[in-house]
């Protein structure tokens, strides 16, 4: 995939999209097959492509335009992105309504009961949203699909994030008919990064309202007028200038992805992650107690390619993240300690109850991570570990050894 990216810039010389001169038209052309490549992926030929940089910027398309008021409702679950979670920030600016969907501590599931609740009380509005993530990027939770019916059907727009899903299972938009949904392409293929987009159901495209405008995002705009018409289509929301240079590369991923078949990619990850999760399950300490503790449930029938997990000495006190994610470092293993951009998840975990957050927000005007433990008195976050197309046994076997190094120490 990188050797054809060479070879096609090396082979062509590209310009800017907007125009109609020779470079530009053979970008364009590029520009679009891609674009073309992701409709046909995601079978979602009744959506608009959007181009973002990355699933961010398309989230926060949806947090700027989305037309909410003071009779909106955003409901959004605590196991979220915080580019997720930070479109209630729109939504309570214009007096809307924010209300969050709690997870089961058990399972790291939907609490169905609450949902169900949420939708039957909120007041009846055009501008409802329902955001929700396909799977957890912190838990690798996969969130039930048919949630996106169940939340159309009671007057909800949904908005899908699909960055964490997407890699490792197949997204078939003509089944699946979410709203609005985020996808980032390195984390399908690696490469490029900083190319994501948007994809919006056509029907449900005028609800978007664009608050200002930008180079190549109008028909027309006037100085001495003040007036403007913004352009039709993916071309309202892609502002300046695409990275030409690097979308086409999003085909030649695809392309590849396509040739070992989605199918196999699941099974493979699914493999893996069982792999890795009873390994680490068998670790003990002399006396019996688990050296590893695995958030989420033990069936893998909604599970990813991650998961969240800490580590206990021998007298089960939390070994602390940050030595974690060290060793590894030290040996070449790449892992993930913290919170992960995801707040609740965390929230849930460690059981941090509504009063302690807010009593802590309310007596300080700035904080971090090591001021809210010292607060708390407990240590937050956990480690995640993922594993993806490019991982092996050796990988998981290497770091399992890693790990057994901390069989019958302490803290």
């Amino acid at each position: 995939m990188i050797e054809k990216h060479g070879k096609l810039l090396t082979d062509n010389i590209l310009g800017n999209p907007h125009s109609t001169n020779p470079t530009s038209k053979r970008a364009t052309y590029l520009v679009e097959e891609s674009r073309k490549a992701i409709v046909d992926f995601f079978n979602a030929h009744d959506y608009e492509c959007i181009f973002t940089a990355n699933a961010s910027a398309a989230l926060k398309i949806i947090g700027e335009s989305y037309p909410f008021h003071e009779n909106s409702t955003f409901i959004l679950t605590s196991d979220n992105h915080n580019s997720v979670n930070g479109i209630r920030e729109f939504c309570n600016s214009k007096k809307g309504t924010t209300n969050y969907v709690p997870v089961h501590y058990e399972d790291l599931l939907l609490d169905d009961t609450k949902l169900k609740q949420l939708f039957e009380e909120s007041p009846k509005s055009e501008a409802n949203l329902f955001a929700f993530p396909a799977q957890s990027n912190v838990s690798g939770i996969r969130h039930d699909l048919s949630w996106i019916n169940y939340a159309q059907e009671r007057g909800f727009d949904v908005l899908l994030d699909a960055a964490a899903y997407v890699p490792t299972s197949k997204l078939d938009l003509s089944v699946h008919k979410p709203d609005f949904v985020s996808v980032l392409f390195y984390k399908i293929f690696g490469y490029p990064t900083g190319i994501g987009c948007l994809l919006v159901k056509k029907s449900s495209f005028h609800k978007l309202h664009k608050p200002w405008f930008a180079g190549g995002t109008v028909t027309m705009v006037s100085v001495v007028a003040q007036h403007m018409f913004l352009a039709n289509g993916h071309e309202r929301f892609e502002d300046g200038t695409l990275s030409y240079n690097t979308i086409p590369c999003v085909k030649f991923g695809l392309d590849y992805i396509n040739s070992i078949g989605m199918e196999r990619i699941s099974k493979r990850i699914n493999y893996l992650a069982r792999y890795i999760f009873d390994k680490l399950k068998e670790l003990k300490h002399d006396n019996g107690s688990p050296l590893v503790k695995i958030f989420g449930p033990e069936n893998f029938a909604n599970r990813g390619g991650n998961m969240i997990v800490n580590f206990f000495d021998v007298d089960h006190v939390k070994f602390n993240i940050e030595k974690i994610e060290k060793m590894a470092n030290e040996n070449s293993i790449s892992i993930r300690s913290g919170c992960f951009c995801n707040p609740g998840i965390d929230e849930i975990n460690n059981l941090i109850a509504t009063p302690e957050m807010q009593t802590y927000f309310s007596s300080r005007d700035k904080g971090d991570h090591r001021d809210i433990d010292n607060y708390l008195g407990k240590m937050r976050g956990a480690t995640r570990i993922s594993v993806g197309l490019a991982t092996n046994t050796q990988d998981l076997d290497k770091f399992i050894t890693l790990i057994k190094t901390l069989q019958n120490k302490k803290a």
